[in-house]
């Protein structure tokens, strides 16, 4: 793991974390993961990709079962097959924290959301950055990639962002938009996509 480097990104809808994270892994020539986790989890456990599709990034959970997963998804326990809860959403979050912490330790790699930040807390050479944008620019992002009406793209920008609220603090305890849990907070509005990598390039170098 000492020689790898991962950074992983948080981002609010529309801010163009994505596209971010995309660029940069090309740039720094490594491997990027979004919802290929999803395939690599499913080939993991043998659990079909649409069940993590469906949970991905909707989970709720009570306190009891929240404070499990997060020591659990630590150890890299996962649920065995014979078990009632093989397929529950707690489950499907821990065989993907499992690819995650394998990704880690074996390539560099960029890795966009399902709290791979907190997964990955304590790991070495790990940059988290959370990628944000006034409201007002992420709605006209929306409205211009999808053809959608303002009411319309500010409706898919609150429920996306209210779901990836939820599945962050019922699996961490973290609210997603604190400060403390990231190296780096960028505003994607105030510069260009070749100027946000620069920085985040040039806070790699740092702990390089």
């Amino acid at each position: 793991m000492a020689d790898n480097h991962v950074i992983t990104i948080m981002r609010g809808y529309g801010s163009g974390g994505r596209t971010m994270g995309k660029m940069l892994a090309e740039d720094l020539g490594w491997n990027y993961y979004d919802r290929e986790l999803l395939r690599l989890a499913s080939d993991e456990s043998g659990i079909n990709e649409e069940l993590f599709a469906k949970a991905d990034e909707t989970a709720k959970r009570s306190l009891t079962s929240l404070f499990r997963v997060q020591r659990d998804c630590l150890d890299g326990s996962v649920i065995p097959p014979d078990s009632d809860d093989f397929i529950s959403n707690e489950n499907l979050f821990r065989y993907q924290a499992k690819i995650i912490r394998q990704l880690a330790e074996t390539e560099n790699c960029i890795i966009v959301g399902r709290c791979a930040n907190y997964i990955l807390k304590g790991y070495p050479n790990v940059i988290n950055v959370y990628v944000h944008a006034p409201e007002k620019v992420c709605v006209r992002t929306v409205m211009n990639l999808y053809g959608l009406s303002l009411e319309e793209a500010e409706k898919k920008i609150h429920d996306t962002d209210k779901r990836r609220a939820e599945y962050v603090r019922t699996f961490t305890g973290r609210d997603w938009q604190c400060a403390d849990d990231y190296d780096l907070c960028i505003d994607s509005s105030r510069m260009d996509w070749q100027k946000c990598i620069r920085i985040v390039k040039s806070y790699l170098e740092c702990i390089e």
